[in-house]
């Protein structure tokens, strides 16, 4: 099995692990300006790096053990997506005073059920949905980073919560 194919299996199946979402949230972060394939291959990076992926110890982090990660050779080393992934696990433990969970807060937004979508070929599927620019600048006014309108639409297509249906009919 390639290093990315748990992306590929995780894809659009709903999740409400907060652990798990943070991870989909980092791959979104590092996908920025790569392919989905660079960034969901470092799975295992990220779970070293990133402390299991436990956003409360990555939200304690201190300068130094974000150069630490930058001096992983196997890491995609860019200063700004390691700060904004430790941004992020602060803004997800600043979160926990008004939610439950991480997840609890995402899937609010729907209503607890998976928005979806159906389309009649993949070319109707958009880059982005007002839905996800409208959460994406929640986030933002929470203290996340790198979560534009495509990003956060990505995020939320890989953890199920928004879910784009093709239907490829035969006229």
């Amino acid at each position: 099995m390639n290093n990315y194919q748990w992306y590929s299996e995780q894809w659009g199946k709903e999740t409400r692990d907060d652990q798990q979402l943070f991870l989909l949230l980092t791959v979104g972060v590092f996908q920025a300006g790569l392919s989905w394939k660079a960034a969901a291959g470092k799975k295992a990076v990220f779970y070293r790096n990133f402390c299991e992926m436990d956003f409360r110890k990555v939200a304690a982090f201190f300068p130094d053990d974000i150069d630490r990660i930058l001096e992983d050779p196997e890491m995609i080393r860019n200063p700004r997506k390691v700060q904004a992934v430790v941004k992020n696990a602060r803004a997800i433990v600043t979160l926990l005073n008004e939610y439950d969970s991480f997840s609890d807060y995402l899937w609010d937004f729907v209503g607890g059920v998976p928005m979806i979508h159906t389309y009649e070929t993949q070319e109707e599927v958009p880059a982005v949905l007002p839905e996800a620019t409208m959460i994406a600048k929640d986030m933002k006014k929470r203290g996340f980073s790198f979560v534009g309108p495509v990003v956060t639409y990505m995020f939320l297509k890989s953890a199920g919560i928004i879910q784009d249906q093709v239907i490829n009919r035969e006229k």
